[in-house]
């Protein structure tokens, strides 16, 4: 019976799963026969394995089957998806590795572009400081100049107020 029902039936296996697959529903519907026979003898009460339970048992593992079956269908389908979207993401790391690539060429010509001038501007601030050393050396001369002037100035101005009475009595002498 199984044979007649299962045969046309679409399982994903090889012929011989199928033929085992029937076998075992075979062998349940003879168990469940035994258990009625043992039901019988134990409770005193009859009940019966009908073609009907049997073909109702058929059919409710063709349901679960076409049911798990559409599970892992879409579990498969899923994987697919997941795949070709990893397959997507390789492309676009590959394109953004060359990209990279790229990029780290012109960084390290723009870096050393920057050292190059980094190096412009230190020397010419080593100039500068050259410079600003060599003007601080005069202003300091110029300034101890300036000092040794004041020094005489005042020196002079201090000599002209103590001669300044004798120039008075002098202009007074004369005239």
């Amino acid at each position: 019976v199984a044979q007649h029902f299962l045969v046309s039936y679409h399982i994903e296996c090889t012929d011989g799963v199928k033929k085992s697959v029937v076998n075992t529903m075979g062998t349940f519907q003879d168990i469940v026969a035994e258990k009625c026979v043992e039901y019988f003898e134990r409770y005193r009460r009859r009940t019966f394995v009908t073609p009907k339970s049997y073909l109702s048992f058929i059919g409710g593992y063709k349901a679960i089957y076409k049911e798990k079956f559409a599970n892992v269908g879409s579990l498969s389908e899923r994987m697919r998806t997941g795949l070709a979207k990893l397959m997507e993401a390789e492309v676009s790391v590959n394109q953004l590795s060359k990209e990279l690539v790229m990029k780290e060429k012109d960084l390290a010509v723009a870096s050393k572009k920057a050292d190059e001038v980094l190096l412009e501007v230190t020397m010419k601030a080593q100039a500068a400081e050259k410079v600003k050393m060599q003007v601080q050396k005069v202003k300091d001369k110029a300034q101890a100049i300036v000092d040794d002037i004041a020094i005489d100035k005042a020196a002079a101005e201090e000599k002209l107020e103590a001669a300044r009475p004798a120039l008075e009595e002098a202009e007074a002498a004369l005239q």
